[in-house]
């Protein structure tokens, strides 16, 4: 499998083309903000012959969600997404406006991701791991042959995604992290939804909000 990152919008929020030798791909969390950011996206999927068969959401929030209609219309593909965000969705104009960004309306998913336990496109298969904490529906995305994972806005390269934001919830986000993605191995690498890639086993030993928790329950079962 192969996979890109394109940076778009005033949050720095990463985009991720992923495919495989068929030249099907998938768009993960298309956050492309302007005509520029869509010729850009556009460009790279010609440039590579790639055909896109869904544009897929880690989560709801605007920032990773405001190019899925571009996609959609360019493309005639399906848009997959936890319909547990949908209310993010319906509110992204709001959302935005808070950071100073302007979007228009998104549409809502198509394909309920809470219904499905992979996704598919060409030969590859991406397991679909439920990671809530930073919102109530994200999900993270494992390709365990690449040894590859989209954390989204879940696990960052020495740090975590925001849980005040409506929705969010500090003790879902760590129990996601220590329960579900450490245990993948150390080995995998991180796809994270903003900033560097990083791997499970970096952040275990250099993530400050994952060692103090790992430490305290050695603590508490000492």
């Amino acid at each position: 499998m192969n996979i890109a990152r394109l940076v778009f919008n005033p949050l720095m929020e990463n985009t991720y083309i992923l495919w495989d030798a068929t030249a099907e791909c998938i768009i993960v969390d298309a956050g492309a903000f302007s005509e520029r950011e869509n010729t850009l996206l556009e460009e790279f999927i010609a440039r590579h012959s790639l055909r896109p068969v869904k544009v897929v959401a880690t989560h709801g929030h605007f920032d990773h969600t405001m190019g899925v209609g571009f996609v959609k219309e360019r493309y005639g593909v399906e848009f997959v997404c936890s319909a547990k965000d949908n209310f993010l969705i319906e509110n992204a104009a709001t959302s935005a406006g808070i950071f100073g960004v302007k979007t228009g309306a998104i549409p809502l998913p198509d394909t309920d991701i809470d219904t499905l336990e992979e996704l598919r496109f060409g030969e590859t298969s991406l397991r679909i791991i439920p990671t809530p904490g930073h919102t109530p529906g994200h999900v993270s995305l494992y390709e365990p042959q690449s040894k590859i994972v989209l954390t989204g806005d879940t696990l960052f390269r020495e740090s975590i995604g925001r849980t005040d934001l409506p929705g969010g919830d500090y003790s879902w986000i760590m129990r996601s992290i220590i329960d579900r993605l450490l245990p993948l191995g150390d080995e995998v690498k991180i796809y994270p939804g903003h900033g560097e890639e990083s791997d499970i086993g970096h952040e275990s030993l250099y993530n400050p909000f994952v060692t103090e928790v790992l430490n305290n329950e050695i603590n508490y079962k000492n």
